[in-house]
C-alpha cells in the first residue's frame, strides 16, 4: 500500500520532476467568467505520453498567487487536510472522467473573494501545470432615477437626477444622455460602495439647469455580462410652477380679460336694447302716420 504525502510535499516531489519530464495541461487561455452565488467549472486537461490509470492521476489546484490549497486528489483519495478554509465543502474534480484526461475543478457557489488566478497541477508519470483566470460577476438590479427637488420646481434653476442600482460586480458604466441622445459628460459623479460580500450598489448624480419637457436618461452596461440596464426621467411644464412674479402677472392678465368680456357684453347688450327701442318706436310712429292719412282720406271723401 502506497503513503500519502502531505499535499505540500507531494506538491514539492511534483515540482522535483518537472525537469526530469513534463506533459501538456491545457486550461483556458481568456478569463473563466463566473456569476455570483453560481457554481462554475475550472476547466483543465492533461494529455500523458502513454497509457495509465486513473489510480495514478494526482491532481492538485492552488491559488497562484498566495499559493493558498484549493483542492488536493492522489491515489483515488481527496487530499483536503491543506485546504484553505474558504474553500471547505466547495470543491470537487469529476473522478469518473480522469481517465479521460478531465482533471477540471467543480467550485460551488462562487463568490467574489474567488477572483484570481488558479493553478492547474496533473502528475501521472510526468507533470505538467497550467494557470487560468477566475473573474467573477453579478448582474446589477435594475436602475431607479430620482429627482431632487421633486416640488416647487423652476425654470432655470438647478435639478439633481440621482441614478442607483444595486447587488453587481464588477463597476458598472455609467452614461447619461438627454432626450436627443447626447452623452452627458459634465457635472457628473459616480461612486459605488461595496457591502460584505464585494457586491457594489452604485450612485450617480447628474446635475442640470430646469428646462420644461426634457427626458434624462441614465444607462448602466456590466462590462463582464454585457448587459445592459436603463432608467429615464421627464420633466414636463406640469411638474414646474410657475415663479411668484410671473404667477400674478397671470392671475392680473386673467383678470382684466375677464373685465372687459364683461364690459363688452354689457355694452353689447346695452346697443341692442337701444336699437331695439328705436325699432319699436319707428314702427309705432309709421302706424300713427298711416291711421292720420287715413282719416284725411276719409274726410275728403264725406266732402
Amino acid at each position: 500500500m502506497s503513503l500519502l504525502l502531505p499535499l505540500p510535499l507531494l506538491l514539492s516531489a511534483m515540482l522535483a520532476v518537472q525537469a526530469v519530464a513534463t506533459m501538456e495541461v491545457y486550461v483556458p487561455d481568456l478569463p473563466v467568467v463566473a456569476l455570483h452565488g453560481r457554481d462554475v467549472t475550472l476547466n483543465c486537461s492533461f494529455s500523458p505520453t502513454g497509457p495509465f490509470n486513473a489510480s495514478d492521476v494526482t491532481v492538485f489546484w492552488q491559488l497562484t498567487d498566495t499559493k493558498r490549497t484549493v483542492y488536493g486528489y492522489s491515489e483515488g483519495q481527496h487530499q483536503l487536510a491543506d485546504q484553505a478554509e474558504s474553500f471547505v465543502n466547495r470543491t470537487g474534480l469529476f473522478p469518473h472522467e480522469l481517465g479521460l484526461g478531465n482533471a477540471s475543478l467543480l467550485l460551488r457557489k462562487v463568490v467574489v473573494a474567488d477572483e484570481g488566478s488558479f493553478t492547474c497541477f496533473v502528475r501521472v508519470k510526468e507533470y505538467g501545470s497550467s494557470a487560468l483566470f477566475l473573474q467573477v460577476a453579478a448582474p446589477y438590479s435594475k436602475p431607479i432615477v430620482t429627482l431632487e427637488p421633486e416640488s416647487n420646481l423652476r425654470p432655470g434653476e438647478e435639478v439633481a437626477l440621482t441614478c442607483m442600482a444595486y447587488g453587481g460586480y464588477p463597476e458598472a458604466d455609467v452614461t447619461w444622455q438627454d432626450g436627443g441622445g447626447r452623452n452627458l459628460t459634465e457635472n457628473v459623479t459616480t461612486s459605488v460602495v461595496a457591502n460584505e460580500e464585494g457586491l457594489f450598489s452604485l450612485t450617480s448624480v447628474l446635475t442640470v439647469v430646469l428646462e420644461p419637457n426634457s427626458t434624462y436618461t441614465c444607462r448602466l452596461i456590466n462590462p463582464l455580462l454585457g448587459e445592459e440596464g436603463n432608467a429615464f426621467v421627464t420633466i414636463t411644464g406640469q411638474n414646474i410652477s410657475f415663479p411668484p412674479v410671473a404667477l400674478w402677472v397671470t392671475v392680473g392678465l386673467a383678470v382684466c380679460l375677464l373685465v372687459l368680456l364683461v364690459a363688452l357684453a354689457a355694452v353689447c347688450r346695452r346697443k341692442i336694447k337701444e336699437s331695439c327701442e328705436e325699432a319699436r318706436r319707428e314702427a309705432e310712429e309709421a302706424k300713427e302716420l298711416e291711421e292720420e292719412e287715413s282719416k284725411t282720406a276719409m274726410t275728403l271723401l264725406k266732402s
